[in-house]
C-alpha cells in the first residue's frame, strides 16, 4: 500500500492580502500544484496524459482552512489519493505549519479524466495500474463537498474571459473562479481572520473570449454567489454564518458552484450532470 506525499511551500509576498495572510486563492494554488507534481511523480500527470490527448479536470473540491498563516510561513501539504471509481478519483490533502506542527488546513477534490477532443469523460481504468498503485489506505481529511440550492442574484458584474484566467486545459483556471466571487464580498469579511470552508462542483466549462455574469444574492445571514455564461450557471457559491461546536469563533459558509467539465455530454454521464446542477458550493467558515 502506498503512502502520503508531503511536499514544502512557503508563504511568499505575492500570496498574502494586506493583512499579510495568505488569501484563500493562494492556498488553494498550493493545494492544486501539490495534485499536479504528485501525478506527475507517479506516472499519470497532465504532461502523461496529453501524451494520448487526455487530461485531468477537477470535478469537485471541498477546502477548509482553519486559520491563513502569515507572510513567510514554511508549510507543509500532504497529499494522497484514498479511493477511485469508474470516472472519479479522490485525492486529499492536509496543510500543516511546519514550524508549529498544526494542521490548519485539509481538502477533498475528485477528478476526471477527459478526451481533449470530445471533452468527454474517460474510464479511469485507462490510467493503469500506476494509478491504482497509488491508493493509500487512509480515510479522507473532512466531509466531500456539499450540495447547493439555486442562486436568484440581487447584484451583478460583469467579467469578460481573458488570457490571463485561462489554464493549460484552456479553460477558466479553478481559483480565478474563487477570486471572481470573493471580490463580490466586502472587504470586512475577506479579511477577518475566521475558519472557512469551500464547497465547488464544476459543470461547464469557460473559455477565452466569454462573458461571465458575477451574480450575488443578499439575505439576511447570508449571501449566495452564481457566476453564469450565456445563461447557464457556471459557478454558484452561497455565504452563510456558521457555528461549529468544535471550534471557538463565529463561523461563515461560502459555497459555490463551479463550472469544469460540463463538456462532458458524454450519454453515461448526462444524469450526474443534471442531478449536479444545483450542487455547486463554495462554504467558508
Amino acid at each position: 500500500m502506498a503512502e502520503k506525499s508531503r511536499y514544502d511551500y512557503r508563504v511568499e509576498p505575492q500570496d498574502v492580502d494586506f493583512t499579510l495572510r495568505a488569501t484563500i486563492s493562494s492556498l488553494g494554488a498550493a493545494i492544486l500544484n501539490t495534485a499536479g507534481i504528485d501525478a506527475h511523480g507517479k506516472g499519470f500527470g497532465v504532461d502523461a496524459l496529453n501524451a494520448d490527448n487526455h487530461s485531468w479536470v477537477l470535478s469537485r473540491m471541498a477546502v477548509e482552512f482553519d486559520s491563513r498563516p502569515v507572510q513567510y510561513t514554511d508549510y507543509e501539504v500532504a497529499t494522497w489519493i484514498s479511493d477511485y471509481g469508474r470516472v472519479l478519483s479522490t485525492r486529499n490533502f492536509t496543510l500543516t505549519d511546519t514550524a508549529s506542527g498544526r494542521e490548519f488546513g485539509r481538502a477533498v477534490t475528485q477528478w476526471a479524466m477527459i478526451d481533449l477532443q470530445s471533452r468527454s469523460a474517460i474510464d479511469l481504468s485507462w490510467v493503469g495500474d500506476a494509478h491504482a498503485d497509488a491508493i493509500v489506505d487512509a480515510a479522507p481529511p473532512t466531509d466531500k463537498p456539499r450540495k447547493i440550492r439555486a442562486v436568484s442574484p440581487t447584484a451583478t458584474a460583469e467579467h469578460r474571459v481573458v488570457y490571463s484566467d485561462i489554464d493549460f486545459n484552456r479553460h477558466v483556471n479553478t481559483m480565478r473562479y474563487i477570486e471572481m466571487m470573493l471580490d463580490m464580498l466586502p472587504v470586512g469579511m475577506l479579511t477577518r481572520e475566521a475558519p472557512v470552508r469551500l464547497d465547488i462542483h464544476f459543470l461547464k466549462e469557460c473559455r477565452f473570449g466569454q462573458t461571465l455574469t458575477v451574480g450575488c444574492e443578499q439575505r439576511e445571514h447570508s449571501a449566495l454567489f452564481e457566476i453564469s455564461a450565456e445563461d447557464a450557471a457556471a459557478v454558484r457559491l452561497p455565504c452563510v454564518p456558521l457555528s461549529n461546536g468544535n471550534r471557538s469563533g463565529r463561523r461563515v459558509a461560502l459555497s459555490a458552484c463551479g463550472t469544469g467539465f460540463a463538456a462532458m455530454a458524454a450519454k453515461p454521464f448526462s444524469l450526474w450532470k443534471a442531478r449536479l446542477k444545483h450542487r455547486h458550493r463554495t462554504s467558508i467558515r
